[in-house]
């Protein structure tokens, strides 16, 4: 078995954390990307794509898409790319499911990677950064969800900007779901579209365009991609990597985003993290610190 580690990524993330953090002038890594004079002004029906990623997530994933089949854009079309591997059967069955739904709006687009370029979250992001159509393209994880006004709303308020980057203000979470909630739950032998209970999720105000929530201009992706200066962060990984080039985007862009009042964006939050490996006693530690730091119980 190839294995991609290399005694110098210690090194390589510290270095790239420490220089996302504003210690390091971008300009160094990132070729000159479009200004705003140069960024498309774009009006009408906006077209939008979707990027998410999906490893042992099914049971998020699945509310994630059914969350566009309940609430289909009417001002703009969606172009939902998913990133997965075959070898997580439940999230392949999803994506079966889903699509075979018939979504006026939606394209449905799946992209089958090897594991390894699954691990690293900015490999796929950054190929559907390059190769995006879509006068923007949205950034996010499998847990969050587009409901009721959240796409629409987005469309009416990207029109004629050039922001590089917006994010909503606003998301509503649940608290940390303990592994046997009937919300993580879900029978794959009877796959449906799920909505979810309105009343579990509290909102919360961002200050930033953290992972999940990473709206950025066609031009700019088309142009930088997703960290694609960044070869560290495009290197296949043996294991599922914390996404660290989240900061690392922003820095490159030189923003932290503009903030846009945006509805109907919900998340679902959980105290394991299944797509880890390690121990039991760590994954139950890890839990532990997750709990016991959360700032929404």
């Amino acid at each position: 078995m190839t294995s991609y580690k290399h005694w110098s990524d210690p090194i390589v993330s510290q270095f790239l954390r420490l220089a996302a953090s504003g210690l390091v002038p971008p300009s160094l890594f990132q070729k000159p990307l479009p200004t705003e004079k140069q960024r498309a002004a774009r009006t009408g029906v906006l077209d939008i794509e979707i990027v998410s990623h999906c490893w042992q997530y099914s049971h998020f994933l699945i509310y994630q898409l059914s969350s566009l089949v309940l609430y289909p854009p009417t001002k703009a079309t969606v172009t939902m790319t998913a990133y997965y591997n075959g070898e997580d059967t439940r999230t392949a069955a999803v994506l079966d499911f889903i699509g075979r739904q018939q979504v006026p709006g939606v394209t449905w687009n799946w992209c089958e990677l090897p594991k390894e370029s699954l691990f690293r979250r900015a490999i796929g992001r950054n190929q559907a950064a390059l190769a995006t159509k879509a006068d923007w393209i949205w950034f996010t994880d499998c847990d969050l969800m587009f409901r009721e006004n959240c796409i629409d709303r987005l469309a009416e308020l990207l029109q004629g900007r050039r922001d590089s980057l917006v994010f909503p203000s606003r998301e509503r979470i649940t608290s940390l779901l303990e592994d046997d909630d009937p919300m993580l739950n879900f029978d794959p032998a009877e796959l449906r579209v799920i909505e979810i209970d309105d009343s579990r999720f509290v909102e919360q105000t961002r200050d930033r365009a953290t992972g999940p929530l990473q709206i950025a201009h066609g031009d700019v992706a088309r142009a930088g991609g997703y960290c694609d200066c960044l070869r560290y962060y495009q290197k296949p990984a043996d294991t599922w990597c914390k996404a660290h080039e989240d900061r690392a985007f922003r820095w490159l862009l030189g923003t932290q985003g503009t903030p846009l009042e945006i509805p109907g964006v919900y998340r679902i939050r959980h105290i394991s993290k299944g797509r880890y490996t390690g121990s039991k006693l760590n994954t139950q530690i890890r839990s532990s610190v997750r709990k016991a730091t959360d700032k929404n119980q």
